[in-house]
């Protein structure tokens, strides 16, 4: 007869206790994946500025140096994603050496810019 009275299933508290954490845990989860987003996001940000700045120094490369004219200058380039990157370069010439900084800068949530710098001989 005790063998009757023995339950083979889950009771209401133990389901409810399981649930309950399993909610939480996907809660942990879904904040970790936003977070993920944003790190992803950002990333891909700097990749796509970085690529900006040296394609910049690399036109400069390329031209000659007759043709490079010292000063400053600006333009506005639109990545793949929609967000506008402000180009600035700057070209400073001391004797035969010429020093370019290339400065990009952009907003998403927040401002952001990184700087490369490089220096050319005649």
């Amino acid at each position: 007869m005790d063998l009757h009275k023995r339950s083979k299933g889950f009771t209401l508290i133990e389901v409810l206790i399981t649930l309950i954490i399993l909610a939480v845990s996907l809660l942990a989860l879904a904040s970790l994946m936003a977070a993920t987003t944003k790190s992803n996001a950002y990333g891909g940000h700097i990749t796509e500025a970085t690529t900006f700045a040296q394609d910049r120094l690399e036109q400069l490369r390329a031209t000659r140096w007759d043709s490079i004219v010292p000063g400053n200058f600006n333009d506005l380039v639109t990545g793949s994603t929609g967000v506008n990157f402000t180009r600035n370069w700057n070209v400073v010439q001391n004797g035969n050496l010429r020093t370019v900084t290339v400065t990009i800068n952009w907003v998403d949530r927040t401002a952001h810019s990184i700087r490369l710098l490089s220096v050319m001989s005649q």
